[in-house]
């Protein structure tokens, strides 16, 4: 599978929590050296803890389901 395919997939089980707080995740670009790119949208994109939400939530879910993601970056 290719790895922009895993990075979404992976975005998925993370989605309906982001949702439930009026928020969502866009996945912009993943690069071939495991840099993605993502944009909170919604109440996540405004919100004082959106850069806890991307370190510690959306990073920490994607590099347990794809070991290819080195970091996580908001864009």
């Amino acid at each position: 599978m290719e790895l922009r395919n895993k990075v979404d997939s992976a975005l998925d089980k993370i989605r309906p929590a982001l949702q439930a707080d009026g928020g969502n995740v866009e996945l912009v670009d993943v690069s071939e050296d495991g840099v993605v790119k993502v944009r909170l949208t919604g109440a996540c994109g405004g919100c004082p803890m959106s850069q806890m939400t991307l370190k510690m939530g959306i990073e920490k879910v994607l590099k347990q389901n794809v070991p290819e993601v080195k970091t996580v970056q908001s864009v």
